[in-house]
């Protein structure tokens, strides 16, 4: 592993860093439609037992955790695009995000949780039904609080 390379240049590095970890629009938009539909989740909860990894919403009594994915960081087959310049290491780095959330989703599912992994282009709305249909085959109204509830 090339674990020597450095960015191509000061301005790429500039422009990673500041790309959105948490709070992404699709994120935002799924959870916009998960809370109107009466849903209560946590977001960015640690892993257990893996220091630096977060699972992006939780649904905690009905053990279900949702990953939305980007396409570059995350290997999406539709539209991850290969970098020119440096091209070896972020081959080994996109490689290293990608191994890190099959060993993310296959330690939650060891430990009894559902895991639902989406990419940021797939439709909001089919997300957030995909998700609401799993919490209800979970348990009866887990993850769900009617008006007038106690919180």
């Amino acid at each position: 592993m090339n674990t020597q390379a450095k960015p191509s240049s000061p301005a790429v590095s500039s422009r990673m860093s500041r790309q959105a970890r948490r709070d992404t629009k699709p994120e935002v938009a799924v959870r916009k439609l998960l809370h109107a539909s009466g849903y209560r989740y946590r977001l960015n909860v640690r892993v257990p037992d893996m220091p630096r990894r977060t699972v992006d919403i939780t649904f905690s009594r009905a053990k279900v955790a949702v990953f939305l994915d980007g396409c570059f960081w995350h290997g999406c087959p539709e539209h991850a695009t290969q970098p020119k310049s440096n091209a070896e290491w972020w081959r080994e780095k996109l490689d290293r995000n990608m191994a890190r959330d099959l060993e993310t989703t296959e330690h939650m599912t060891a430990l009894g949780w559902t895991v639902l992994r989406f990419w940021e282009h797939e439709a909001p709305e089919a997300v957030a039904a995909r998700v609401a249909a799993t919490i209800s085959r979970s348990g009866p109204d887990d993850a769900r609080r009617r008006e007038g509830e106690d919180r």
